[in-house]
């Protein structure tokens, strides 16, 4: 294990993201607002990730560039075919290093960059209008509490790890690869700057200088000096892309990369599959030789290999005739051939 790792790739967490160093000077943004707190444990629907986060085994190369990215506070890029754990890798980071829920924000050929910062309602806010000039007539109170701003503002997956918090968040930008063509470059200014405006808000900033607004994660209200949402620390974005299309040389410019490519060892997959299912994995070794083969001649998952085991302890289990090579060749399909379903 590396001396400088601050994320050490294993099942036990630990506040090792304390002794991360200071940011470069140009990652440093400068602000010394008050930091908004956040639940450092993975609570909420988010905790359904816990037994795969912590069975995640990331090879030595993956733990090099999942840790270049947390010291130099660069979005981690990663690319891979479909199974091989990219988007765990988030959750198991959140996980060890107790960064709390993961905020995800899957992308599609419509998102925009707004989806991922804030959404506004603006019927909500029409509807209050009504309310103040009813609530004129009543008490002062009444018509403050339906003039406040923040109600109808709720910060997006982005948004909210951008927010001013002491440690940074992780965020998961699922699929970027499916955006369209321009998101990649809108991101840049929000990556560089690490700041964005709320316009709704900063037309009340005359009235309203500080407004608290809800985050993604249902967490502390998060406070909006003048309209604009400032970060302290950057968080830790991964953006996992299938490689259905390229980036421009821009973006690429401002990510750590990684590529996660398929297992093919036997003791790596052995120990990957003893890690997912425990006693489960006592029969393991003949179907990882059969995973093994039929990779050679088509593209594989390694979570086909787990559901292959799974399924073939219950099959034996059951004391049926079914063969573990019959269970195989049911789960272990080529996702790049067209297999046809077994009689």
């Amino acid at each position: 294990m590396s001396d400088w790792w601050i994320y050490r790739g294993t099942d036990r967490p630990h506040d090792g993201i304390d002794g991360l160093p200071a940011p470069p000077p140009w990652r440093d943004f400068g602000e010394t607002a008050p930091a908004t707190p956040f639940d450092r444990s993975t609570n909420g629907p988010a905790a359904r990730w816990l037994p795969r986060a912590a069975a995640y085994r990331p090879d030595e190369g993956t733990l090099d560039m999942v840790n270049t990215a947390l010291y130099l506070r660069r979005p981690l890029l990663v690319t891979g075919d479909p199974g091989v754990g990219k988007s765990t890798l988030a959750h198991a980071v959140a996980h060890e290093l107790r960064l709390g829920p993961v905020l995800r924000w899957p992308v599609g050929s419509r998102t925009v960059l707004r989806d991922g910062l804030y959404r506004y309602d603006s019927i909500g806010r029409l509807e209050e209008a009504s309310l103040v000039r009813a609530a004129q007539s009543g008490t002062q109170a009444a018509a403050a509490a339906v003039t406040d701003p923040g109600r109808f503002v709720r910060l997006g997956p982005l948004g909210t790890a951008l927010a001013p918090y002491a440690l940074p968040r992780v965020l998961l930008i699922d699929e970027i690869d499916k955006a369209d063509i321009d998101l990649p470059n809108d991101l840049l200014d929000v990556f560089e700057e690490g700041v964005f405006e709320i316009p709704e808000l900063s037309r009340a900033a005359d009235t309203h200088p500080s407004i608290a607004v809800r985050p993604a994660d249902h967490g502390h209200p998060v406070l909006v000096e003048k309209g604009y949402v400032r970060c302290l620390t950057f968080p830790f974005v991964v953006l996992t892309s299938n490689g259905e299309r390229d980036f421009p040389p821009a973006f690429l410019r401002r990510c750590v990369r990684l590529h996660v490519p398929g297992v093919d060892d036997r003791a790596r997959l052995l120990d990957i599959v003893r890690a997912h299912l425990g006693a489960d994995a006592a029969d393991a070794e003949a179907l990882i030789e059969t995973f093994l083969r039929r990779s050679g001649t088509g593209e594989l998952a390694t979570d086909q290999l787990l559901n292959a085991i799974y399924l073939a302890g219950r099959v034996a289990g059951a004391g049926g005739a079914t063969s573990r090579e019959h269970v195989a060749e049911m789960v272990l399909q080529h996702l790049n051939i067209t297999v046809p379903a077994v009689p």
